[in-house]
């Protein structure tokens, strides 16, 4: 899967990452959660960085594995040697001093210090792509935090539009009976507060239904992004999994905690490659060469083996093993703290997500009831029994049950979301 997940960042980042908005998403479309996490993959400047940094670590292993190969070397040099400035002065006369040389060597045997070099570059490259897959992990998190921010804006706007309505009737119903003398002035100016309150509810919530927009648009990467719509992709499935379950996976499948393990066996590695600088090196140079004062030139050729064993370095390989000890001291610490992070973020995911549940049966409950004391109030009022009061606040409990609804399943969906990410689940 993680295999797979990269093949498609590797083809995305084949499109122009500065390619216009309106190349995405163009005006008036309807776009789905699914399409909004693909866009944020191909336009979020985070996944650039996480798959540049990808090939950086890509380059140093192959520069690692440069030491496997010969290494030739061509130099040319030319002089024009004036003998009265040079005590080895022939005859008086300037002459021209030419000289070409081809060098080639090769590490013969290093004491595997190229193997464990190489080896250490592949772990670092391992953890970069575990770092990829973590910041795409993030991405994708936040783009259904933002996605099912704005359903919930959208769907608080619709409570606030339909909360108008309602205290727009019970004004037309309050003119009605005030002007055949069954009510009093009272109820007539208290529907007009009560609605002018509502209108201002529904400014507000038209502001924060805006700004949930421009947060999912962000969270795509694309905050000029033209005026589309979204799926109403607002329904509630159980998320089944017991806790034990969830943290077993995410010790399993947790990007980060994957990068981390891959550094720290780097640097376990890292120290058996500084304790090598104690060993020699063996290798094998050739020489072919042409000089002398005019053409043609006289030729000659070396070949011959080089043993340096390193016998005193002011202690830097000591210190060179001691810190890398050291930094593997470090990032232990920095795993076992991930690992206890991980178990927080999985408990408390665990505990939203069956608080989240018991919320939404609850305000359910709370909505149907909500419901029938808002019929009974309009019709005591009707009859002439009740008074405004009761059915504003018949109203106003009304619209809070329905807003406490919608966050129930916000919080619901936020919830199931995290956990996802709390346990590696992309």
């Amino acid at each position: 899967m993680k295999k797979i997940f990269l093949m498609f960042l590797s083809i995305m980042m084949i499109l122009p990452f500065n390619a216009g908005a309106e190349d995405l998403i163009k005006k008036g479309d309807t776009l789905d959660l699914n399409q909004c996490i693909e866009i944020a993959l191909k336009k979020q400047p985070n996944i650039v960085a996480a798959m540049g940094n990808v090939n950086v670590n890509q380059s140093r292993v192959g520069q690692a594995k440069a030491n496997y190969y010969p290494q030739i070397n061509w130099s040319s040099r030319y002089y024009r040697i004036d003998p009265t400035a040079n005590i080895l002065s022939k005859g008086g006369n300037t002459y021209n001093e030419y000289q070409s040389n081809v060098n080639l060597s090769q590490t013969i045997y290093d004491f595997e210090k190229t193997s464990t070099q190489v080896k250490i570059q592949n772990l670092n490259l391992g953890s970069s792509r575990s770092d990829l897959d973590n910041v795409a992990s993030q991405i994708v998190f936040g783009v259904k935090q933002a996605y099912f921010g704005l359903l919930q804006a959208k769907r608080n706007r619709d409570v606030a539009v339909e909360t108008v309505q309602q205290f727009q009737q019970h004004l037309d119903q309050a003119k009605g009976f005030f002007e055949v003398g069954t009510k009093p002035k009272f109820d007539v100016t208290k529907a007009e507060v009560d609605l002018s309150n509502a209108k201002l509810n529904l400014i507000k919530v038209e502001n924060a239904f805006r700004i949930a927009r421009v947060n999912l648009n962000n969270a795509v990467g694309m905050p000029e992004a033209p005026e589309y719509t979204i799926v109403d992709d607002f329904g509630f499935h159980l998320y089944k999994i017991s806790l034990e379950d969830a943290l077993k996976r995410a010790y399993a499948s947790r990007p980060d905690l994957q990068s981390i393990s891959a550094k720290r066996e780097a640097a376990e590695r890292t120290i058996d490659l500084q304790k090598k600088g104690y060993y020699p090196t063996l290798s094998g140079n050739a020489i072919y060469s042409v000089s002398g004062e005019e053409f043609p030139l006289d030729r000659g050729w070396s070949v011959g083996a080089t043993l340096d064993f390193p016998l005193f370095s002011g202690l830097s390989t000591k210190y060179q093993v001691e810190e890398a000890r050291a930094n593997l001291q470090v990032l232990k610490a920095n795993e076992e703290a991930l690992r206890q992070l991980i178990h927080l973020d999985v408990e408390q995911g665990y505990l939203n997500l069956q608080q989240a549940h018991d919320s939404i049966t609850t305000t359910e409950l709370t909505v149907r009831q909500a419901t029938e004391n808002l019929e009974l109030a309009n019709g005591r009022y009707a009859s002439g029994v009740g008074s405004p009061i009761e059915v504003t606040d018949a109203l106003v409990s009304l619209a809070n049950a329905k807003t406490a609804y919608i966050a129930a399943r916000y919080d619901y969906k936020v919830a199931q979301a995290s956990m996802e990410k709390a346990i590696g689940i992309r």
